[in-house]
């Protein structure tokens, strides 16, 4: 069994107001029953869990309020009361919904997530994670229907909006070498890796005169990408930008306003020995040295534009591997 290495730090702890950063956490799995996973963290996170509704339970803890539910709106609401329901299926009740609460912990996947946490009391999920495993956890790779994800939302150490193409075009470039790292061969044969930018608002964002405002960074994206699938969803960043523009492109509900990037990660290997939440991170924390690296960050835009180009040369090249060889010969990894 390989050992757990710990969670790097980015050279940005703080955000503009001398504040430490925060990111929060969203783990996916299945193996566990869902009282199970509730009476779990209440033991490894010294915390008291509350009810709110049917699978959705609310843990105070000594690091703030952790939320543990189905990833499942409709079963979650569900309620055999509900006179919509056949006669036949509401008389069964209790056992009717045993049957239902048995399947949906099998395929559906719960999900814990984190308060917004200091950057510096990450190592606590990745105990958390650790003995997630130990108790059965299971992630992508026990079936061909688990494709459970795991999301990071990093507090950015500014909104200008330099800083936000920044993180964006470093995203942008590392986005191939980031997909080699976590995506799980076996699931994602059957399931698609959620989506990258548009390679329209790629171009437009990786060329060295792009600097636009805030409304032009929110309307140059959003143009191209008006949707939540994407592997960098700016849409909860947006929403605390400017919510009147973010709805002129898109209307739905789950978009939660925060300061944040929400990174999606198509898996969650929690059952693999090998895996650790700190490599997930620490491959996260390779996106934020770049972008606050301009010269190096400079460089790879103008390799990965380069690589773009349809030419003899790059018929015979891999982006994914160049810009991996780039990062080992300038020490990020």
């Amino acid at each position: 069994m390989s050992q757990a290495i710990s969670c790097k730090m980015p050279d940005i702890l703080n955000t503009i107001d001398g504040n430490e950063r925060r990111v929060g956490v969203e783990i996916e799995l299945s193996g566990l029953g869902y009282q199970q996973l509730v009476s779990l963290a209440e033991e490894l996170l010294e915390g008291k869990a509350t009810l709110e509704s049917r699978y959705v339970s609310k843990l105070e803890t000594p690091q703030g309020c952790f939320v543990i539910e189905l990833d499942s709106d409709p079963i979650k609401d569900l309620d055999l009361a509900d006179e919509r329901f056949p006669q036949s299926l509401r008389e069964l009740g209790g056992q009717a919904m045993e049957v239902i609460d048995a399947t949906a912990e099998r395929i559906v996947p719960l999900e814990i997530v984190s308060p917004p946490m200091p950057i510096s009391k990450l190592s606590q999920i990745e105990t958390l994670v650790d003995k997630l495993r130990k108790a059965g956890a299971l992630g992508s790779r026990e079936a061909i229907y688990f494709a459970f994800g795991l999301q990071l939302n990093p507090e950015l150490p500014d909104l200008k909006p330099s800083t936000l193409v920044r993180y964006f075009q470093a995203f942008a470039v590392l986005y191939d070498w980031l997909k080699a790292r976590h995506q799980l061969d076996i699931s994602r044969k059957f399931t698609p890796y959620i989506e990258p930018w548009s390679s329209r608002y790629t171009d437009l964002l990786i060329a060295d005169d792009y600097a636009p405002d805030q409304q032009q960074v929110m309307v140059d994206y959003l143009e191209s990408n008006p949707t939540r699938n994407r592997a960098l969803d700016l849409l909860p960043l947006f929403a605390h930008l400017d919510k009147p523009l973010l709805d002129q492109y898109v209307d739905d509900p789950r978009i939660k306003s925060r300061p944040t990037l929400h990174y999606r990660l198509p898996d969650c290997d929690i059952d693999n020995p090998e895996w650790h939440f700190s490599s997930v991170w620490n491959d996260w924390v390779v996106v934020e040295q770049l972008a606050n690296h301009a010269e190096d960050l400079a460089e790879l835009r103008a390799l990965f534009r380069d690589s773009r180009k349809i030419n003899l040369r790059n018929l015979t090249r891999n982006w994914q591997e160049t810009s991996a060889n780039w990062l080992q010969s300038k020490g990020y990894v």
